[in-house]
């Protein structure tokens, strides 16, 4: 389980830090853009959700022409950042909030766009159906996320020195895939995607996870000082992974989209529309 408190303050520490070092989400929100090129889309209202220093804002206003773009981040020095970006003509609104609580009414968004948000959720089916709930019937939300190949490099290295988590457990396209049609989402298309990003040496990898927020966060982890001899001991096995001189990440990228149904029906309450009763007569 996810610590919310500390992922929270992690993201509000790295908000400066965030834009020098978000190569991996530029790489998603690229490909999540481009995989909604084809789809025809009548947006008036697009949520950005976990749109961390508003890097997407732009091109979300490009795709979308005469759109809203509301920016939805759980830390306020992310949102500040992206509000230092926006432009003098931009609709765009920025709103403080978890994703598993959205403040906006049924059926009141036309696109859900998330990027890379999921790895930090504890449950995302709560994000699925508050997703939802929110998304007008034929209403896109399109997400990437990580999946289960992802940073097994550091897992296998920690894995060596101690047996606590240390690395976020990431969904696999089949359990993604059934949460978003059990929360009442429909017709949900996924594709994967590789990366690797290779380091000179590992100070320069842990920066860069220090730097967009990425660092454990794990309710299970050991909450005693790891201390420098465990902290070494587990680089020193990475090192010795490593490949011509480097230390290569492999990340699996995982890209979907699916399609608002509506309000789901409550199987205990079935309801018709008395009007459309025929009255018997005679």
């Amino acid at each position: 389980m996810l610590n919310r408190h500390h992922i929270r303050r992690r993201f509000e520490r790295a908000a400066a830090t965030f834009d020098d070092s978000d190569f991996v989400h530029t790489v998603t929100r690229d490909g999540l853009l481009a995989r909604l090129e084809p789809l025809l889309i009548d947006a008036r209202t697009v949520v950005d959700l976990g749109a961390a220093t508003g890097t997407a804002n732009q091109a979300l206003e490009k795709r979308f022409k005469g759109a809203t773009v509301i920016s939805v981040d759980i830390a306020h020095r992310m949102l500040k950042k992206a509000r230092e970006k926006k432009r003098w003509l931009s609709k765009g609104t920025f709103v403080q909030a978890s994703a598993d609580a959205l403040p906006f009414p049924d059926e009141s968004i036309d696109v859900v766009f998330s990027n890379l948000l999921l790895p930090w959720a504890n449950d995302p089916a709560t994000i699925f159906a508050e997703t939802a709930r929110v998304l007008r019937k034929g209403g896109v939300f399109a997400f990437a996320t990580l999946g289960p190949d992802s940073l097994q490099e550091i897992s296998r290295a920690w894995g060596s020195i101690d047996d606590n988590a240390h690395v976020n457990r990431f969904l696999d396209m089949h359990h993604l895939g059934d949460g978003l049609v059990n929360a009442g989402l429909r017709d949900p298309v996924l594709d994967v995607d590789r990366l690797s990003v290779s380091y000179m040496n590992s100070a320069r990898l842990f920066a860069d996870l220090t730097a967009v927020g990425a660092r454990n966060a794990l309710n299970q982890r050991a909450h005693s000082l790891t201390g420098k001899h465990r902290f070494g001991a587990m680089v020193a096995t990475l090192d010795e992974m490593a490949v011509g001189g480097n230390i290569t990440l492999d990340l699996e990228l995982v890209f979907g989209h699916c399609w608002g149904a509506g309000p789901k029906m409550d199987p205990a309450n079935y309801r018709i529309d008395a009007a459309q009763i025929p009255v018997r007569r005679g």
